[in-house]
């Protein structure tokens, strides 16, 4: 459990320090590069991807909007329906990587066996089904 508290200190502490030198905290980076790889998504979409309530992202969500990074746009097929999309400043966000939590989870894990990586993501996995309500699974 120490472990888990650590990391979970380390992953935010890392998310504010991005916030200072890049403009985006760690759970807004990850919606930009989700956002990215399916230009278009839903925000309901983007929640079950992510594995968040929708009513959670909605704040993160506005916030990238406002910053400039994301845009809602009408979905072409049914108007009622918003599709998320990276403005081009969000775009130059997205491509960045020097800095990154995500990089530093990279340059961590690269000297850890692909053996080592399967089992940790097993354990992950378990863990997060363990923790997840019912409903969730």
């Amino acid at each position: 459990m120490r472990l888990l508290w650590a990391l979970v200190h380390l992953l935010q502490r890392q998310s504010k320090r991005m916030a200072q030198e890049l403009g985006v905290t760690g759970p807004q980076r990850l919606v930009i590069r989700v956002v990215g790889l399916f230009p278009g998504i839903s925000a309901g979409t983007l929640a079950a991807i992510l594995h968040v309530h929708p009513s959670t992202l909605t704040g993160v969500l506005q916030r990238l909007v406002r910053q400039g990074l994301l845009e809602r746009s009408a979905h072409a097929g049914d108007r009622r329906r918003a599709v998320l999309l990276l403005t081009a400043k969000g775009a130059r966000v997205n491509t960045s990587r020097n800095g990154t939590v995500e990089a530093m989870v990279v340059d961590g894990l690269a000297a850890v066996s692909a053996r080592d990586r399967a089992v940790a993501q097993r354990v992950l996995l378990r863990l997060a089904n363990c923790l997840s309500s019912p409903e969730d699974r």
